[in-house]
């Protein structure tokens, strides 16, 4: 993997970093390929149970690098649909956690709809400014209604402003605003805390959360019951009754 992207993991904790602090982390095609690459990796790491993203610099990222392609060569969404990347689909069901340091514009927002957490700085703004550049927003059209309500994804996508990292907790985007020297801390103290729990059921439990919103209720519980039994024959299942009943902290092995 290029130094674009910095994949770093420190015990069960993976930190994902856009590492193009020059350009404001703005993605171009490398970048894209090495995020793509980065999320991979921390999907395939058996000893990675949490995720941090964040961006070196001032910036989480500026979002597409409009001075050259942001996709890589012959990629497009019609002719070869793709799930490559988090902000499109990839599938990952470990809990992910964006620590926003600054602009997050464009598909990086995107990505931040794609978190399970997000931790903005009080020097983060938030924004889509691809209609103000003649474009429209497509992924980010997609995951922001169910991100933050219908009236705040529109206010996002259709003016095309920056909002700041108040006004993004007010519209549900992020859930907590903090001094910038505290974000990674604070990022890493909720990491830590993700990491007390079982990481098997924690992904079962994720993976039911999203599916379920996709199916009728009935096929969502009954998927949830499935989903229920295979965690339940697992050695961390039977760790924590154990611990449990010894009145102990568990020992997870994501086995």
């Amino acid at each position: 993997m290029a130094d674009t992207v910095l994949y770093e993991r420190d015990g069960h904790i993976a930190t994902i970093t856009y590492n193009r602090p020059e350009a404001l982390n703005a993605i171009n095609a490398e970048l894209r390929l090495d995020l793509d690459a980065a999320w991979a990796q921390f999907r395939d790491d058996e000893e990675a149970w949490v995720a941090i993203v964040t961006g070196a610099g001032r910036a989480f990222s500026a979002g597409a690098d409009l001075r050259g392609n942001a996709a890589p060569r012959g990629a497009t969404h019609w002719e070869t649909p793709s799930l490559t990347s988090l902000e499109n689909g990839m599938e990952i069901w470990k809990p992910i956690i964006a620590a926003v340091n600054g602009y997050c514009l464009g598909f990086a927002c995107t990505l931040v709809a794609a978190c399970d957490f997000v931790i903005a700085s009080e020097r983060a703004e938030f924004g889509f400014p691809e209609v103000r550049i003649g474009v429209p927003t497509i992924q980010g059209a997609v995951r922001m209604p169910q991100k933050v309500g219908w009236q705040n994804a529109m206010e996002l996508l259709l003016i095309g402003e920056r909002v700041d990292a108040p006004r993004a907790k007010e519209m549900g985007l992020c859930s907590k605003v903090v001094p910038h020297d505290q974000l990674i801390p604070e990022a890493r103290a909720l990491a830590e805390r993700l990491c007390k729990s079982a990481p098997l059921a924690v992904r079962a439990t994720k993976e039911v959360a999203w599916r379920g919103q996709q199916m009728p209720w009935v096929e969502a519980i009954r998927f949830g019951e499935t989903m229920r039994r295979v965690a339940g024959a697992t050695e961390d299942a039977r760790e924590g009754m154990a611990a449990a009943r010894e009145k102990r902290a568990p020992v997870w092995q994501s086995r």
